[in-house]
């Protein structure tokens, strides 16, 4: 087969770990090429644009505690920031409760009887945790009930997260929630309340965070920009082989509309699913690497956005919906985020229903899932049916990582092999295995973009940021 083109560096995914690593080649004067399965960049962080309207995929907030990091962002993006306050509930037994946690609105939304048995099922489980310290946790499950007790597990984390994941708690990773919500707990949750100033630091508990006037995906457009006349994008074009020989990869073949595209390049970086990227090697992975990447699962992902004829339905930025009565797990509305993301008198309410391709979510009819959404929102008071406007689906295959007890195993011994490829760069959510947010997939870009310049440096040229 002929090679349609050799470039330095041959990037496969163009979300924001993938153009992070390119804008940052780019710049630094390596000639780069970004293979995209999408027909836009961005990835999950991608805003559609309706008749009127935007929406990103879920609505995706940039928050982050390493300077560097927001420096590099706000710098690409100059005026189109905005800083906006997150304001977010849980709809929980009928009644909204704050999220983060403010106990006053707890005690007295809970009730003194359930509030009561929450404290003191956290305060026994404290005990039960002293003098030998914490119990080895494995699960979720495991993990929640030991750090804030079992009333509350049951009470918020155990439906909302089976919801998301769609495995029972028990199979959910303990390693994930430790990521998710690192260094939080019932005490910190309840300090941060009365006190501003403890867990300010903390992702989860941010209460202001930065977001594009015209959406999320304005980032990844602006990345792609850098990129200038270096950068090579094949939208619509989904790779099939990654070839290697002797400890290096040597090209990849993908196809588009047009037939097959083959690149060769000095440096590989890839930002796809990694067991997808597992299966496509040739030659063939050993056995127990394909065998430990058939065992790693993503849930999916069906975004559904409803036009509103009206200036605005809600004053939040996400709404969570835990119980299995609401079939979507997550609401936002994005007018909430920057007033540019609907015309005047307009807005949409955008609803996120966690999935597995191939189940009743994934295959239902855009009608079928439109009217639907649309039934539950007159339900719970956002909308009335005369000023919903239709809708819009956008269905997303491999969202999230699924992260199963086990998983770690399974992902060590796939890197153990992958890391024997001397060009070969994992990044992102995806490519890594890794629950990352905005900030960690564009360090993760930038960190492989330093990398390969580290190899060989080009004299007078510019590098990225040292974000490790």
């Amino acid at each position: 087969m002929s090679v349609n083109s050799r470039k330095d560096v041959v990037i496969l995914g163009a979300g924001l770990a993938g153009l992070s690593a390119g804008h940052a080649l780019s710049k630094a004067g390596r000639h780069v090429a970004l293979i995209e399965a999408g027909s836009t960049v961005g990835g999950m962080s991608r805003t559609v644009v309706g008749d009127g309207y935007r929406f990103d995929l879920g609505g995706h907030r940039f928050f982050t505690t390493d300077k560097r990091i927001e420096e590099y962002v706000k710098k690409l993006m100059g005026s189109e920031m905005l800083t906006v306050p997150r304001k977010s509930t849980i709809l929980l037994r009928g009644k909204y409760f704050d999220y983060p946690l403010k106990p006053l609105n707890a005690i007295f939304g809970l009730g003194g009887i359930t509030t009561a048995k929450i404290l003191l099922d956290y305060g026994l489980q404290r005990l039960k945790n002293w003098p030998a310290g914490k119990a080895r946790a494995v699960s979720l499950e495991d993990r929640v009930v030991r750090d804030f007790g079992r009333a509350l597990f049951n009470l918020y984390f155990k439906e909302y997260s089976e919801k998301v994941w769609g495995v029972g708690c028990d199979r959910i990773s303990a390693d994930w929630v430790a990521q998710r919500i690192r260094g939080l707990s019932l005490g910190v949750a309840v300090k941060n309340a009365l006190f501003k100033v403890c867990g300010k630091d903390l992702p989860t508990l941010a209460d202001h965070f930065l977001y594009p006037s015209l959406g999320i995906g304005r980032i990844a457009e602006r990345l792609l920009e850098g990129t200038g006349e270096r950068g090579t994008l094949h939208a619509d074009t989904r790779v099939t082989r990654v070839y290697h020989s002797d400890g290096r990869i040597e090209r990849v073949e993908a196809h588009n509309h047009k037939g097959p595209v083959v690149t060769e390049g000095d440096e590989f970086v890839s930002s796809i699913p990694l067991n997808t990227l597992v299966g496509m090697l040739v030659p063939e992975a050993p056995w127990e690497v394909r065998d430990a990447a058939a065992r790693l699962r993503y849930r999916d992902l069906v975004v559904v956005a409803i036009p509103v004829d009206r200036e605005t339905a809600t004053d939040q930025s996400w709404i969570y919906f835990p119980e299995k009565s609401v079939p979507f797990g997550r609401l936002h509305e994005p007018k909430n985020w920057s007033p540019l993301m609907a015309g005047e008198g307009k807005t949409v309410l955008v609803a996120e229903y966690f999935c597995f391709r191939g189940d009743d979510v994934w295959k239902a009819r855009d009608e079928e899932i439109v009217e639907t959404t649309i039934v539950h929102l007159e339900k719970l008071g956002f909308v009335d049916r005369k000023t919903a406007e239709g809708g819009q689906v956008v269905r997303v295959p491999r969202a999230y990582p699924l992260f199963e007890v086990g998983y770690i195993e399974h992902v060590t011994r796939i890197f153990e092999y992958l890391n024997g490829f001397s060009n070969l760069h994992a990044i992102g959510r995806s490519g890594m295995f890794r629950y990352f947010n905005m900030d960690h997939a564009i360090e993760s870009g930038l960190d492989a973009a330093r990398d390969v310049l580290g190899k060989t440096p080009v004299p007078g040229e510019a590098t990225p940021p040292a974000v490790a």
